[in-house]
């Protein structure tokens, strides 16, 4: 695992990390500052961070990954609303015993009842329908969900698929109530967890207050949590280095802003680490001009990707595959397999030199470029790197203009597929290829944006998915990678870093390292003020 980036306070840090015995303190309120305004409240009808961090407080899950732990892993998942679980000697079966005594915010008692209720959501076999549902790719698996009264409930699979327990471990994954309505959830969610939703005024703040009656005995220790939406990271970061807040909203801090807030005046604390979240292209197979396969090769071929991290992400960025790269991540290629792929080696400009000749066989030189838009959202995190790709294009003929799409338009252009290439951000909620694989590139995934479909790619899916040996599963897992990257299914440029910082007395939180979606809780947090 990579070392992280220790600023400020390191003897308070590192007692909080570790657990060390300080007497917790109960009472304040968390000021956190928010990047923009969450689309809903709903976690499963969203996929972004807007939404997991101020609302994943209000839920529980079947199983939760340890906050305590930075890395997700299998060994790092713990009960949450089930005490305990089991499979079956044929791996198809996953059976829960649930806690009991648990109430919904409303007073009404959780049961088995809701955990079915939720996997008919997710799987679309309800009465009640999501308005979207980006997660329906990670449980096309699940034949059915039966309880046997109300705390005990199976989940029945169509083949064994050991990675299930880690996908309901993530914060994308909270148990929702049967008598609440899907519609409901996206403006005023009622869960079990150790926060109550209060209020949620939209582009302005989302305040969450104590549960007195939760489940997990002296928790939480807030009184509350307030989140004020700042949309300028500028005036979000001086708003907290003034003590506006406690804490920032996590790895909002870029790695060049550590600057400023590494001042010795400033006594702040600041982690920079990664989190499971990669910049890369989306490349439109279908329509002209990368419907030739030479162009989408060429593509490829131009990208310098240290140049991308020299520029945007100095030391901490970095370069790998489809799955984050090994260390803090588990799963992905080894640089030497990685370096082995076209267009992941060293000489650059030999990489340029093949890619130049392939534009030229499909009509284009310096003289006659060919002509195009970079789509991008319109926040820094998308539009820097787009800058930097369309100066790399000009190398191979290629001359781009950027196309700045606004926020609340950009999925609905992913969706239509408008446009030709476009640079996108992902998020992995879960460190396991069954995630990675299935959302971002089977055929039918509502995340799978490019609308990529391989079936022969897609099979080995399946089968990596069942393989219960570890070190066999490694090997196909890595195997697919060096597929997709071949591909072109979605080329990667860089595996992303950022930075959060909180004030000295702020104790408990720890930053997690392969996934930007799993570590809110915040059940654990207390506030060391005189």
């Amino acid at each position: 695992m990579r070392s992280r980036v220790l600023i400020g306070c390191v003897v308070a840090a590192t007692l909080c990390s570790s657990g060390a015995a300080l007497a917790q303190k109960s009472g304040g309120v968390l000021r956190m500052f928010h990047r923009d305004n969450p689309p809903s409240a709903s976690i499963h009808e969203e996929y972004s961070a807007s939404t997991v961090v101020p609302f994943m407080p209000v839920f529980n899950n079947l199983v939760l990954f340890d906050q305590s732990k930075a890395q997700n892993s299998e060994q790092s998942v713990v009960p949450d609303l089930a005490e305990s679980w089991n499979w079956s000697e044929d791996g198809t079966e996953l059976t829960f015993k649930l806690r009991e005594g648990v109430r919904w915010h409303d007073d009404l008692p959780f049961t088995a009842n809701d955990v079915e209720c939720t996997f008919a959501l997710l799987t679309a076999r309800g009465r009640d329908k999501l308005r979207r549902n980006p997660r329906a790719a990670w449980y096309r698996n699940i034949n059915y969900v039966h309880s046997n009264g109300d705390h005990e409930v199976t989940i029945y699979l169509n083949r064994p698929q050991p990675s299930l327990l880690l996908l309901l471990a993530s914060g994308l994954s909270p148990i929702y109530p049967c008598h609440i309505p899907a519609a409901q959830m996206r403006k005023r969610p009622i869960g079990t967890g150790p926060f109550k939703f209060d209020s949620f005024v939209e582009f302005e703040r989302v305040k969450l207050v104590r549960n007195p009656d939760y489940w997990k005995p002296a928790r939480p220790y807030l009184d509350g949590i307030e989140f004020t939406i700042v949309t300028s990271s500028q005036t979000a970061l001086l708003s907290f280095m003034a003590g506006r807040f406690d804490i920032t909203f996590p790895w909002e801090v870029t790695i060049p802003q550590l600057r400023e807030a590494r001042r010795p005046s400033s006594g702040v604390v600041c982690e920079a680490t990664s989190m499971n979240n990669s910049t890369n292209l989306l490349v439109n197979r279908d329509a002209a001009p990368f419907d030739n396969p030479d162009i989408r090769r060429a593509l490829s071929l131009a990208l310098d990707r240290k140049a991308f991290i020299d520029a945007l992400s100095p030391g901490e960025a970095e370069i790998g595959g489809s799955l984050q790269p090994p260390g803090d991540g588990l799963w992905g290629l080894p640089p030497d397999k990685l370096a082995a792929i076209e267009g992941f080696g060293p000489d650059v400009e030999g990489n340029r030199e093949q890619a130049r000749a392939l534009m030229s066989r499909a009509g284009y030189s310096r003289e006659r470029p060919l002509s195009m838009k970079v789509a991008a959202r319109g926040i820094t995190l998308y539009k820097n790197p787009s800058q930097i790709l369309i100066d790399q294009l000009r190398e191979i003929h290629i001359r781009a203009t950027l196309d700045v799409v606004e926020t609340s338009h950009w999925f609905t252009r992913l969706d239509r597929r408008d446009y030709a290439v476009a640079v996108n951000t992902t998020g992995n909620g879960v460190d396991d290829p069954d995630q990675a694989f299935y959302e971002n590139f089977s055929c039918r995934s509502e995340r799978n944006y490019t609308r990529y479909c391989n079936p022969e790619i897609e099979r080995l899916f399946d089968i990596q998915s069942a393989e219960p040996d570890l070190e066999k599963r490694r090997q196909l897992v890595w195997d697919i990678d060096s597929r997709l990257l071949a591909d072109g299914a979605r080329p990667p440029i860089m595996w992303n870093r950022g930075a959060t910082c909180w004030q000295p007395y702020v104790k408990g939180y720890v930053s997690h390292v392969n996934s930007m979606f799993n570590g809110f809780r915040f059940e654990d947090i207390w506030l060391d003020r005189p």
